[in-house]
Order: C-alpha cells, then sequence, then structure tokens
C-alpha cells in the first residue's frame, strides 16, 4: 500500500508492503462500480473470511512475483492465523457482487515509542486486477478511516514503496503528506558494519568519489605524457 510511514510499523515495506491493487487505478474498467462495495472486518472466528482473505492475500503474493507454493505454505503455516490473533492487526475484506474483491490490512499503535496517542498504520491494501477503477480502494480506506475516529486515532500513516511513484501520488492526492524515509538492514549487517568501523557510502558519494578518481589518473597520465616529450 507493496505498502507503509516509520517507527517500524512498516516492517513489511518489502514484500508485504501496500500492493499494486491501488497503483493501478488507471487501468482496466470493471464490473464493481455497479454494485456496491461492502467491507466487513475479518476475524479469526470467522473461517469463511478467514479463508477469503487467505486466497486473495495469496493472490497478492503472486500478483508481486512470489510462487502461489510459498504463499500457499505460509498460510498453512499459520501466517494468516497468526495475524488475525493479534490485538494489533486488523484486517478488512472488501466484497461486491458475493465474492471478495480487495482487502486491508492495518496496525495500531503510537506513532514512537514516546508517543501515547493511538495512530493507524496501514500496512497492506490490495485489489483484484479485473476489480480496480471501481471504488473498492475508497470504501476499504473509508472504513479504516471511520474506524480510526472510532478509536480516538490522531493519524492514519500508509506505508508505501519508496519506489512506487504512482502509488505515492494515489495517497499524496488524498492528502497523506511525507513523513520520514525509512532504511532497512539485517541485525547481522549492522553488528558487521559497526564491528568494522565502516558505514555504507551513499551512492552519489560513491559516483563523486569515482569520478574525481577517474579524473585524477588521467591528469597523472597526461603530465607523464608531457614529461616524456
Amino acid at each position: 500500500m507493496s505498502p507503509l510511514v516509520g517507527g517500524g510499523r512498516c516492517a513489511g515495506s518489502g514484500p508485504g508492503a501496500i500492493l499494486s491493487g491501488l497503483s493501478h487505478q488507471q487501468a482496466g474498467g470493471t464490473d464493481v462500480a455497479k454494485s456496491a462495495v461492502r467491507v466487513s472486518r475479518v476475524t479469526a472466528e470467522d473461517a469463511d473470511a478467514s479463508e477469503q482473505f487467505a486466497a486473495l492475500w495469496t493472490q497478492s503474493r503472486v500478483d508481486t512475483g512470489q510462487s502461489v507454493e510459498w504463499a500457499e505454505r505460509a498460510v498453512r503455516e499459520g501466517l494468516i492465523r497468526g495475524a488475525l490473533a493479534r490485538d494489533d492487526v486488523r484486517v478488512y475484506l472488501a466484497a461486491s457482487g458475493g465474492r471478495p474483491v480487495g482487502y486491508a490490512v492495518v496496525m495500531d499503535g503510537p506513532l514512537s515509542g514516546l508517543a501515547d496517542e493511538p495512530v493507524v498504520w496501514i500496512d497492506q491494501v490490495y485489489v483484484r486486477t479485473e476489480c480496480r477503477r471501481g471504488g473498492v480502494s475508497k470504501s476499504l480506506l473509508a472504513r479504516i478511516a471511520h474506524d480510526g475516529e472510532a478509536m480516538g486515532a490522531g493519524q492514519i500513516v500508509s506505508c508505501v514503496p519508496t519506489q512506487a511513484k504512482e502509488l505515492n501520488r494515489y495517497f499524496a492526492r488524498l492528502g497523506f503528506a511525507p513523513a520520514i524515509t525509512e532504511r532497512t538492514i539485517s541485525p547481522a549487517q549492522l553488528l558487521r558494519h559497526l564491528a568494522s568501523g565502516e558505514e555504507a557510502e551513499p551512492q552519489a558519494m560513491a559516483i563523486v568519489r569515482r569520478r574525481r578518481s577517474l579524473r585524477a589518473r588521467a591528469r597523472a597520465r597526461v603530465e607523464v605524457a608531457h614529461t616524456g616529450t
């Protein structure tokens, strides 16, 4: 929403971030626009809704390039069941014409460890490819906003991958303002960097350094050539 910003709540900003179900709003018409979109919360006790959500989540993984075998194995191993059992996670399922067409996953928690105001974190949003441009994402976001107001949330944060330009524009049009940029690293990698005393060089600085080195070597070659003549 794919996503997706800070405080560690957007840990799914890789494959689990807000998905492309919102980033292709201009692609493909659908009959969803002719039917009302109904959004309901999925609970662990509702076996049918849980199964429908699991099927949609599996499809969303396939759409992002992961294998169906991986996604189905994750479901069998309890990924969905575990998420639905958490108090800080809410899952919404959108249906139109009696069939599921999209979902949203949100997390509840403060904006930082030193704040106590509740914040809603939009972690994932997905809409079936053939059902986009039918108001599904708007219905999901409206439900999230209504429930956020009811719980007294001061802000709604969308976890959007930096490289998803179209998706970022979509949320910007809805009034979402940029907050912070997340950077991720594994614990092992961070420990290695700290132990070596080396810091990762920003790409732009690395390019400038290489260019300066190439110019210096070129000047040295020219000077050597002049000296020899």
